[in-house]
């Protein structure tokens, strides 16, 4: 029998060769018992999500001993408490094993989804889905990506390489890899795609760009080989991989955290080839989904009713609260999380809305805070009130962070 260790170390093709459904079934069990003593797990939207997406297939799946841990799903979805974050980026993810071990065990059934609506693109400018990045040249044939060292894109990006289009960090082996993607191909001058800085800490984003240019994806939208935990792309398609594996040359340089030296690189693949490229539109750019929602704001939103309860005033004496500091952490809502990013360039915040399997749900943008909130609240992608607040608060920081030209860092909630 494997240890559940074992699991997250070998590919899934060795992987599927090993377990049979009956020890699936098992270390399935297993594991989501491990998790589930701990009060984190509880809490945590990747347990949710796995325990959703089991209650969903294992019905279908025949067998006393899928029907019996049917009935430890069910009990173990009750013991769950209010999602309070989406993932904790623990280091061992008892979840993702299981996510890993049912693939392997069940090869024809899929862990379900939600359908995604595609990142915001723009066919005018680039790069064509918003982050963290420095563009140095558009036009040059190189791009390196940083990982987890923020601070080493921004020292690559003083150094002005010549030959160097863009560079920023990717931390994630799946959404961080989905936005180097779209951003490459949408860009044919870019040939060459470095991959420098640290590694982050058990989503292992570099060994999944290695990975995918090597090997592709799966039926599933797995990034065949790669060790991450979580290395499922859900917001790109056959035809962007594809398109990426065949415009660029992946050069691994992980470790190399020296500015110096990874310019020597940027200078030796940029000599290799005629940087005098065009930026034509490519039938890539042209097939990227287009914004979900562009939110002018709305002056407009006083109650007009006089009649209304909101203008009468209560005789009733108010009570005063006095409330302590907390380090308590905010209940996130079960229907997803918010990633929040000022575009300076052209004056508006950015939000992007993600399920907690990491699929992009919607995008929203706005020229201020006001507008914004108020449109997530109709659309109705959040209910938590805890998390309303916490929405609030993180956009008049990103309206502050446009109008005074100080760094934007989103809180964890």
């Amino acid at each position: 029998m494997l240890k559940p260790w074992i699991i997250t170390q070998i590919g899934l093709k060795q992987l599927g060769n090993i377990v049979t459904p009956e020890e699936g079934i098992k270390l399935i069990r297993d594991e989501l018992e491990a998790g589930m003593a701990l009060p984190k797990c509880q809490q945590c939207g990747c347990m949710r999500s796995a325990l959703d997406a089991l209650a969903q297939q294992l019905p279908s799946i025949a067998g006393e001993d899928g029907r019996l841990l049917a009935e430890k799903v069910d009990t173990w979805s009750n013991q769950m408490k209010p999602v309070r974050y989406a993932c904790l980026g623990c280091e061992y993810c008892y979840p993702a094993v299981v996510e890993n071990v049912f693939t392997s065990a069940f090869p024809d059934t899929i862990f379900p989804s939600s359908m995604s609506c595609g990142f915001q693109t723009s066919a005018e400018d680039w790069p064509v889905v918003l982050g963290e990045y420095f563009v140095i040249d558009r036009t040059a044939p190189v791009a390196v990506s940083t990982l987890a060292n923020t601070k080493l894109a921004e020292d690559l990006a003083k150094l002005k390489l010549p030959g160097l289009a863009i560079t920023g960090k990717t931390e994630t082996e799946n959404i961080g890899v989905e936005k180097v993607i779209k951003n490459i191909i949408t860009n044919p001058a870019i040939q060459f795609l470095l991959i420098a800085g640290s590694e982050s800490k058990g989503h292992q984003s570099g060994n999944a760009l290695i990975s995918l240019a090597q090997n592709g994806i799966d039926e599933k939208g797995r990034v065949i080989g790669a060790t991450g935990k979580r290395p499922i792309l859900r917001n790109v398609t056959q035809e962007e991989i594809n398109a990426l594996r065949k415009q660029v040359q992946v050069v691994d340089l992980r470790g190399c955290e020296d500015p110096k030296e990874i310019g020597v690189q940027v200078k030796k693949y940029a000599s290799q080839v005629n940087t005098s490229f065009g930026y034509p539109q490519t039938p890539e750019q042209e097939a990227l989904i287009p914004l979900t929602l562009i939110d002018a704001a709305n002056p407009a939103g006083d109650c007009s009713d006089l009649n209304c309860d909101c203008h009468t005033q209560s005789n009733a004496q108010g009570l005063t609260i006095i409330v302590p500091d907390t380090d308590e952490d905010i209940a996130l809502d079960r229907a997803g999380y918010f990633v929040i990013l000022p575009v300076a360039d052209r004056d508006v915040i950015n939000v992007e809305h993600y399920s907690y399997d990491n699929t992009l749900l919607h995008t929203v943008e706005g020229t201020n805070a006001r507008s914004i909130y108020l449109e997530i609240i109709r659309q109705g992608w959040v209910s938590e009130l805890s998390h309303a607040a916490y929405l609030g608060k993180e956009l008049a920081k990103a309206a502050l962070a446009l109008k005074y030209g100080f760094k934007y860092v989103q809180d964890g909630a």
